[in-house]
């Protein structure tokens, strides 16, 4: 009942193929499951950071992966030879992949990890063939 039919808008609406096809992804997919917790800055214009909760991942554990307009981040737990005997066991230890689409020309500039936490900067960088530009109209 909530599936949306986008294939009148291709008519009208050329090279945004890939917008639809993203929102017509997103309806299909399964929601994830949360873990781990991100936020999403926007610190200008064009500059964007992504903080993740990565607590008990070590920097060797992670790992960041950018593929066009996919930026993946995972994290693989490593087996342990003597496991604890946990009373109660509140922090996470399990195997993760989040994917996060980006924007045209969205590019990791940075990674860093401080206090259990994966900082991804990006930033937008536009060839200058695609910025805006004035034309002047010749008499």
């Amino acid at each position: 009942m909530r599936n949306v039919d986008f294939s009148p808008l291709y008519r009208h609406a050329i090279g945004f193929d890939r917008l639809f096809n993203l929102a017509e992804n997103s309806a299909k997919k399964p929601s994830s499951n949360g873990y781990p917790p991100y936020n999403i800055e926007q610190k200008d214009e064009n500059n964007y950071r992504i903080t993740m909760a990565v607590a008990g991942f070590s920097e060797e554990a992670l790992t960041l992966t950018q593929n066009e307009n996919m930026l993946i981040v995972s994290g693989e737990v490593k087996a342990q030879e003597n496991k604890p005997n946990y009373v109660y066991q509140g922090i996470a230890e399990r195997n993760f992949e989040r994917k996060f689409q980006l924007a045209d020309y969205v590019t990791v500039k940075a990674a860093s990890m401080e206090n259990g936490l994966l900082h991804v900067d990006l930033v937008r960088e536009v060839p200058e063939a695609m910025q805006p530009r004035k034309i002047s109209i010749n008499k």
